[in-house]
């Protein structure tokens, strides 16, 4: 069996990791994988793509390029949104070159491949989705607009009033272009939404989520992850955290700072990695350490082990690396019941669910994971247990191997 895993990075953002780490348990479990990418950035020969100095300075022009058509929404909001038309970028015949048995695309946007282009595939076709970008008129999440159930037009994330504008446009190429894919909801909320989209009505869609190195995400000894940090010893930590945490205003950080001006444990401070220390800083009541962004799993193990209870007060989310990861680690998640959350948060038995989007019900579950040391006991054991139970890398891998074998010989 020869499987390849298509995606527009290997290590950089949270589609790269989770994509990067399928393919890691599929060749562990003896699987012929092989991963294609835009950008290359590890030293992994089974990952193919340019890793020169012109080839990523070709590959960061694709990126501008490709984003152009949206410089004619100037009331355009800060989310990503991707036209994908680009053409030229030499992937398909890479792709098709390669010659495997499936191809299973992951994130693919920023200039990697044009819609049209999927339909050049020879192999059956396996597709991930991080985000709703793929029956989505072009956005990476929907701000919960939900035009795309009909059809896409006067976008609220283009700040348009015209139904014939950009979304309309690749909403309509992507029905004309998408055909006989093989749907992965990485999470229950992704996966019920694309079977109400327009889009994907049709097509083949099964719920299988990420996989997880429970090996290497694993509970470390706190004092110790603490003194690795530089972290004080008698504090109760609270850890907040994503791709470019602090400014990116789907991650819900605004909403965190009004969580801890509300909280009644007095005892804590605030630890933020993956996002730079702002210039002007926040005025709250809580000591906060800015560790900055983190590239490697075992830095990041030893950060969640190190702080007590991680926060994810995302606006919309599907099924985040980070809840996961603290998980795996034997930290209890607090975050609001939106997304693929309630996929890893079990309410009361291994973090809390507070309500959308309320910081008063999200400083309510910080207080009530603290408060009790026993309880918290609890909740870190089965925390763990949720990973291993639903995550672990062994376990999720034979699930696609099944999969892709379905795919290669039918029953």
């Amino acid at each position: 069996m020869k499987i390849l895993i298509v995606n527009t990075s290997d290590s950089q953002g949270g589609a790269a990791r989770a994509a990067y780490r399928l393919h890691k348990a599929l060749l562990n479990e003896g699987v012929d994988s092989q991963m294609l990418v835009q950008k290359k950035t590890t030293a992994d020969e089974t990952v193919g793509g340019s890793s020169t100095k012109t080839g990523k300075g070709l590959t960061k022009i694709r990126q501008i390029l490709d984003g152009l058509p949206t410089l004619f929404y100037p009331n355009k909001s800060k989310a990503l949104f991707s036209p994908s038309w680009l053409p030229f970028s030499q992937v398909i015949k890479k792709i098709n070159a390669i010659d495997s048995d499936v191809v299973h695309l992951h994130w693919i946007c920023r200039g990697m491949i044009k819609i049209e282009d999927l339909a050049q595939i020879k192999k059956p076709i396996v597709w991930s989705m991080h985000d709703m970008w793929a029956f989505t008129g072009g956005c990476h999440y929907d701000e919960n607009c939900g035009r795309y159930k009909n059809h896409c037009g006067c976008c609220k994330a283009l700040g348009s009033t015209k139904q014939n504008d950009l979304s309309f446009s690749v909403f309509s190429r992507k029905h004309r272009y998408f055909k006989n894919l093989i749907i992965i909801g990485l999470s229950q909320w992704l996966t019920h939404a694309a079977k109400e989209s327009f889009l994907f009505k049709n097509q083949r869609i099964i719920n299988l989520p990420n996989p997880i190195d429970i090996h290497l995400f694993k509970p470390i000894e706190q004092k110790k992850a603490r003194q690795f940090w530089n972290l004080p010893e008698n504090k109760k930590l609270i850890l907040f955290g994503a791709m470019d945490a602090t400014s990116d205003l789907r991650k819900g950080y605004h909403k965190l700072m009004e969580s801890l001006e509300k909280l009644q444990h007095k005892d804590g401070e605030l630890v933020i990695f993956g996002g730079n220390e702002p210039v002007k800083k926040p005025k709250f009541k809580f000591n906060t350490h800015y560790i900055g962004q983190l590239h490697d799993d075992e830095h990041l193990a030893m950060l969640y082990s190190a702080c007590d209870v991680m926060v994810v007060p995302s606006f919309q989310e599907n099924l985040s690396n980070g809840i996961m990861e603290a998980l795996s680690c034997g930290r209890p998640v607090v975050g609001f019941a939106i997304g693929g959350n309630g996929d890893m948060i079990d309410h009361h038995k291994n973090g809390y669910l507070a309500q959308p989007f309320d910081s008063n019900d999200l400083a309510t579950g910080i207080d009530w994971i603290l408060a009790d040391e026993e309880r918290y006991r609890q909740l870190c054991f089965a925390a763990r247990n949720k990973v291993i139970n639903n995550f672990a890398a062994e376990k999720v891998a034979r699930q696609y191997i099944a999969l892709y074998q379905s795919l290669i010989s039918p029953p």
